[in-house]
């Protein structure tokens, strides 16, 4: 069952300033939504969108990556009573610095520029008012997150955050496409069935099989900020 936003995110309700932030953000650029004519489309990922201001993809962004936010800044020795405001100053930091963000295959995806973000203020809340609760080991949460780098994020997170990440991506895109289409690519990525069956499942050839396996494989890509 998907969670409402304000049970993922619980501190964003009531927090003027990130509504704030948010709002005038949209509102002075005009945001606008840009639709997807053709079943998964993916001339145009959700981190492009956000960068022309579509608001429909700013809460799909939060959607998306806010619980894994969340997971890392608690994983970073966040306190709880401190948690809301380090998911929301992580987002506005989002907001603001998404315009600079370049993809490059060879250094940094999205996620591990997003965890960079994440662990620096995770950083900064542990400096401040004196937040440094004990790790395993007698050594200070502070110390061991200044430790990690910006491109361990995947070191860092553990595989069923990565599998929850996905989940919610899915759930996203999955109303673009056609039952046929999804079901295709269900049946051979998730289910694992031979290509040649899910053809004589479906009543199609296994090439239409790849083909809309591959379909929904690179929309998914898109929406999570994995270029091609």
């Amino acid at each position: 069952m998907r969670m409402d936003r304000s049970e993922i995110l619980p501190c964003f309700s009531d927090s003027f300033r990130f509504v704030w932030c948010v709002t005038a953000f949209f509102d002075n650029a005009k945001g606008r939504t840009l639709t997807m004519t053709n079943e998964g489309s993916t001339n145009v990922s959700l981190i492009e969108r956000v960068r022309v201001h579509d608001s429909q993809a700013w809460t799909q962004l939060v959607d998306l990556y806010g619980p894994l936010i969340a997971y890392w800044c608690r994983r970073s020795g966040v306190p709880e009573r401190s948690m809301g405001d380090c998911v929301q100053n992580v987002f506005v930091a989002v907001l603001r610095s998404l315009v600079n963000f370049r993809f490059d295959a060879g250094r940094k995806s999205f996620r591990a520029w997003l965890w960079g973000i994440t662990r620096h203020k995770c950083i900064d809340m542990l400096r401040s008012d004196g937040l440094h609760p004990s790790a395993v080991g007698g050594s200070t949460a502070l110390k061991q997150i200044e430790q990690w780098t910006d491109n361990e994020w995947s070191e860092f997170t553990e595989p069923l955050e990565i599998s929850r990440l996905v989940e919610r991506a899915l759930e996203q895109v999955k109303t673009e496409f056609e039952e046929k289409t999804w079901r295709a690519f269900w049946r051979t990525t998730v289910d694992g069935i031979a290509t040649p069956l899910v053809a004589k499942e479906l009543d199609i050839t296994s090439a239409a099989v790849r083909q809309y396996r591959s379909r929904v494989l690179r929309r998914l890509r898109n929406q999570l900020g994995e270029f091609e």
